[in-house]
């Protein structure tokens, strides 16, 4: 019989949060070589609470890069519900936020030897695409693989731009939107 996992605790659920987060701060400001004192530190909780929810800090960053892959692919799914053939660009744009939030833990997403696997992603973003030609908002000669180019670039920019990182990627995308529209002008 398999053995169904109890939920969290209020306060293990909150110290679990305030982990996350704390983790997500330090990777972004010091990188993945930051140590777990200083994660346990920002999180106000002592080591010892950091390993008993992630029991090595490869798991933390581990579960930090799944967390981020797996809520790219559920807001691609989500924006196909934005009307008129505009959610692929919604998703590009809600794409580069997250991402920026998440710039520390970058370099393990795309690692060449992540094991990760990107193949629903891509469907996902094939069918934004299709819906927005087919809506007559994108250009007819934009392929899936000029989108993957725009993603990898957002990659580059959030790695030069820091904190500054959001903003920097939306006057990018900006640019890179109204070369692909078919109307530069709408959005």
């Amino acid at each position: 019989m398999e053995k169904v996992a109890s939920p969290l605790r209020r306060d293990a659920a909150a110290n679990r949060e305030r982990l996350i987060t704390a983790a997500l701060d330090v990777f972004n400001s010091d990188g993945l070589d930051a140590g777990v004192e200083q994660i346990a530190q920002r999180a106000g909780v002592g080591v010892g609470t950091l390993y008993r929810r992630f029991p090595t800090k490869e798991a933390l960053i581990d579960y930090l890069v799944e967390e981020l892959l797996d809520g790219m692919t559920e807001r691609a799914e989500t924006a196909r519900s934005i009307p008129g053939g505009h959610g692929l660009e919604h998703y590009v744009r809600d794409l580069a936020d997250k991402l920026s939030a998440y710039r520390g833990c970058l370099s393990r997403m795309w690692g060449e030897d992540n094991g990760r696997d990107h193949t629903e992603l891509r469907r996902r973003i094939s069918v934004l695409l299709r819906e927005a030609k087919s809506a007559g908002v994108m250009r007819a000669e934009v392929t899936r693989d000029d989108i993957t180019t725009v993603v990898w670039s957002l990659r580059g920019i959030i790695e030069s731009a820091g904190e500054d990182s959001a903003s920097t990627c939306q006057r990018h995308l900006d640019y890179v939107f109204a070369g692909m529209r078919t109307d530069p002008a709408s959005r």
